[in-house]
């Protein structure tokens, strides 16, 4: 039987390949950091890495490391278990009391990924009498997370306001018991932030509650880090929150919501990925605490991935590249031609710098483009490095 499916395996790799969409995984050798060493899949050697979400620098930050350390000696290496048997420690109901302070929620529900956790809010909170209304935009984790549920769908464009509200109102007319908002905080192909206030006023009005996936945001966006709720002002009107500890807070794995405390309630006792996943393992919630620590103690590396991102956007507006606007640490380079952005990213390697050409089915066709993602890691010199590179590879494509 599997002969027949590898050929046809095979022909759809052909194509991909043949479409210039093929997505080669590059392997470095050394921790994640603002170099790294690649060692298969690219140019071997130190690399500058601008294409990770270790937005603040922490992945290989020494206090979280120290932190590690330490609980890996006092809290083991895993649980080997889900949190209602025997997979809940100490160090987990920590965490997320830490969490659910630092984002102004009531309570704080963990999990092995973010993907699990949107995975595990639609079904258990919505049925078929609700209704779900998604922008259009949203990870694929929220995408397969409404999948699961049997809620009806409705979709608005990309952060179209009076698109929401036909939305709401179609779902209201069509007797939806619930309605749920829900969009990214931060769309992570674009660097877009979302209008949460609108957002927020929409939902009042028509009576619905508001989801906002904010995992490339928490850590640094906001004046206290807090995301996208902090700010636009509206910590306080958003009724759930998930996020993820594997990009700004650390950059390892796990991911949380954070929501009205009867929520919460509900998802320990009915949300699959967390019923029927290992727990979070402890040495990575005790390195979450470690970062949090950091985070409100401090704001320098708030300011100085801030400084990077608007170094970046201006030198490479001044050298004629495309890049969509905004002031977050995704600074999309837009090429257009899927086949052209997988070659500049290849030159770009050739020159030091490690990026990642993204196009179809990631983002639109025809709307590919380098996704340059800042690090407080880095120094100006770095970014300066970077810039110059970006322009001799073009020069070198082009002729």
């Amino acid at each position: 039987m599997f002969d027949s499916v590898r050929d046809d395996l095979r022909t759809t790799l052909d194509e991909i390949r043949a479409a210039g969409l093929h997505k080669p995984e590059r392997v470095i050798g050394t921790p994640q950091s603002a170099t790294v060493n690649v060692t298969a899949g690219g140019r071997p050697g130190e690399v500058l890495n601008f294409c990770a979400n270790n937005y603040l620098g922490l992945a290989d930050h020494p206090e979280v490391l120290a932190a590690a350390h330490e609980a890996l000696d006092r809290w083991g290496y895993g649980m080997a278990s889900v949190r209602f048997i025997c997979g809940t420690q100490e160090v987990h109901k920590d965490l997320e009391a830490r969490l659910s302070a630092f984002l102004g929620q009531e309570d704080t529900i963990l999990y092995s990924s973010c993907f699990d956790a949107n995975g595990g809010v639609f079904e258990t909170l919505l049925g078929a009498q609700d209704a779900v209304i998604s922008d259009a935009l949203n990870h694929a984790s929220i995408i397969d997370g409404i999948r699961l549920s049997k809620a009806r769908r409705f979709r608005y464009a990309n952060r179209d306001m009076a698109d929401l509200e036909r939305q709401l109102k179609e779902a209201t007319e069509g007797g939806a018991r619930r309605k749920l908002i829900v969009t990214d905080g931060v769309f992570s192909m674009d660097g877009h932030v979302a209008p949460l206030a609108e957002i927020c006023d929409l939902a009042e009005r028509h009576d619905a509650m508001v989801m906002v996936d904010d995992s490339h945001a928490v850590g640094f966006v906001g004046p206290g880090g807090r995301g996208t709720p902090e700010l636009h002002g509206v910590m306080d009107r958003v009724d759930i929150l998930t996020g993820t500890l594997g990009k700004a807070l650390g950059g390892a794995s796990g991911g949380y919501v954070a929501a009205r405390a009867e929520i919460v309630a509900l998802l320990r006792q009915r949300s699959r990925p967390y019923l029927f996943s290992n727990t979070l393992a402890p040495v990575i919630a005790a390195a979450s605490l470690k970062v949090l620590d950091l985070l409100e103690s401090a704001d320098d590396l708030r300011v100085r991935l801030g400084e990077n991102t608007a170094l970046f956007r201006r030198r490479m507006t001044e050298e004629g590249f495309d890049i969509l606007p905004g002031d977050h640490p995704i600074a999309p380079v837009m090429i257009g031609d899927a086949s052209r952005a997988g070659r500049l990213a290849e030159l770009l390697l050739e020159r030091g710098v490690y990026v990642i050409g993204f196009s179809y089915p990631v983002v639109p066709e025809g709307q590919a483009r380098i996704r340059v993602q800042l690090s407080a890691a880095h120094s100006a010199g770095d970014v300066n490095r970077v810039v110059e590179a970006f322009v001799a590879a073009r020069a070198e494509l082009d002729a």
